[in-house]
């Protein structure tokens, strides 16, 4: 005999009080099945195996007193499953959306925050909205954003959705702009680098590119948006191609690291960004357009955050 296995429940059935009527069906759930994870009530609801006086329902059914609502045998989580992510965190993703629709999320994303699990983290950006939209089954990342690197970046909610905006990455259909603070005096006249990268993966698991002729073309355009004399500069960075870490690695080609860069930055300035309150990686998503399958297109921008801001004010100061 298997003792292994997780506890299941029964067959519940429950009937609504004349107080809860009007409730919707999948928050009366969440109440009354203390212990079992949200994904799972959401997933049953989206099968049809909760029914209401016999007959199945939608997520959003709102109750009426007297309801009869049964309840398929349950499998309890167990104790080592992952727990439900920290609310703070949830509700700092809910926050930083800058658009949705049926198909398409565009958030804000804050840095330090991973896009996705792995590499000793247990989630990042997808699985929190995989939680967060458990009504959206097909929920993917469209391209990625460094963990350190804050601005907009886009989920898709449906497949049809993911392959149009994979298709326009490759093609020229996508136009993503970051801003990014500089070491040093950026000449206006150099406006853009193109130099092939390399990736490796060190003995301790780390990736590195770097500029190598065997590696793969990759080019990137840069404007000059701010100087702050010979000390540092603001630019923009258009990258055509979509290679690892290739603003950072080219702007570093260019001989101008970016500040707050722990893997190809100098030491030096992002010291000296730190002491004005700068602690992060200065490398924001700040623009992006994009053509929505119906032909629309969609402009966006995104501020940059407080510490971000406060480290330029001083910075020009």
């Amino acid at each position: 005999m298997n003792t292994s296995l997780p506890p299941t429940s029964g067959v519940q059935l429950l009937e609504v009080a004349p107080d809860l009527a009007g409730q919707r069906i999948d928050n009366f759930l969440r109440a009354q099945l203390k212990g079992v994870p949200k994904t799972l009530i959401y997933r049953i609801l989206r099968k049809g195996e909760v029914r209401v006086n016999k007959g199945r329902i939608k997520p959003e059914y709102k109750l009426q007193a007297g309801d009869i609502v049964r309840v398929p045998p349950l499998r309890l989580a167990e104790r080592d499953e992952p727990e439900p992510l920290a609310q703070g965190l949830l509700e700092r993703l809910e926050a930083a959306v800058v658009y949705e629709d049926k198909a398409l999320i565009v958030l804000n994303k804050p840095a330090g925050i991973a896009v996705h699990g792995g590499s000793g983290l247990n989630y990042g950006v997808i699985e929190a909205f995989r939680q967060m939209r458990p009504d959206a089954k097909d929920i993917e990342l469209v391209h990625r954003l460094d963990r350190d690197t804050s601005g907009l970046l886009m989920i898709a909610k449906k497949r049809s959705m993911l392959r149009h905006l994979h298709e326009a990455l490759r093609g020229d259909g996508v136009d993503k702009r970051y801003m990014a603070l500089v070491r040093g005096n950026w000449p206006a006249a150099k406006k853009r680098v193109s130099a092939p990268l390399l990736k490796n993966t060190l003995r301790s698991g780390e990736r590195m590119v770097e500029v190598n002729p065997e590696g793969k073309d990759a080019l990137t355009e840069f404007k000059v948006l701010r100087r702050f004399g010979e000390f540092a500069t603001l630019i923009e960075a258009s990258p055509i191609t979509g290679r690892t870490h290739q603003i950072r690695v080219h702007a570093l080609h260019a001989g101008h690291a970016i500040a707050g860069d722990s893997k190809y930055g100098d030491e030096d300035f992002t010291r000296e960004i730190r002491e004005l309150g700068g602690k992060r990686l200065f490398l924001h998503a700040y623009a992006l357009r994009i053509t929505l399958p119906d032909g629309t297109a969609l402009s966006l921008e995104a501020p940059v955050d407080a510490m971000w801001a406060k480290a330029l004010e001083r910075l020009g100061a």
